[in-house]
């Protein structure tokens, strides 16, 4: 029997990593790019897809956060929600890469071990639900910014 965790897995990672119905997904957007392509502003104090990736794997966080009641301080970056990109090189674009796959990985966890009377929660299905709808909305600009600088 499909669980209320099944599903709302699914939809994560169908949004983040898995094939999905609607497209690219936020992994397969990132794929391939080169530094210069991940600095890129259409304009200037526009996002990039280095702030954009950053900025998912915050929200990554604070989801799981959220649901585990973990203290607030704990994310690799000085910082919340936006992080400017300033001269970074090809080791902080990988490390972005990795720390957005760190913590989707650990969101996952966060979401297995919740009790069944946890995931009843109205408030935490769509908080979870939320974070896969977060990762289509930013796959879908950072697709958009690659078309852009073509």
């Amino acid at each position: 029997m499909i669980g209320v965790a099944d599903v709302l897995l699914a939809n994560l990672d169908s949004a983040y990593d898995r094939k999905g119905w609607h497209g690219t997904t936020l992994r397969g957007s990132l794929r391939g790019l080169w530094l210069e392509e991940v600095l890129w502003r259409p304009k200037p104090k526009r996002h990039n897809v280095w702030e954009l990736a950053m900025h998912c794997a915050y929200w990554k966080y604070a989801v799981r956060r959220r649901l585990t009641g973990e203290k607030r301080g704990t994310f690799v970056r000085k910082g919340s929600n936006w992080f400017a990109a300033g001269d970074e090189d090809e080791k902080s674009w990988q490390d972005v890469l990795r720390v957005l796959e760190d913590e989707h990985q650990r969101l996952r966890a966060a979401i297995e071990s919740l009790s069944k009377r946890a995931l009843d929660d109205r408030k935490r299905m769509h908080l979870i639900y939320g974070a896969a709808a977060h990762d289509l909305y930013h796959a879908g600009q950072i697709q958009l910014l690659k078309r852009l600088q073509e």
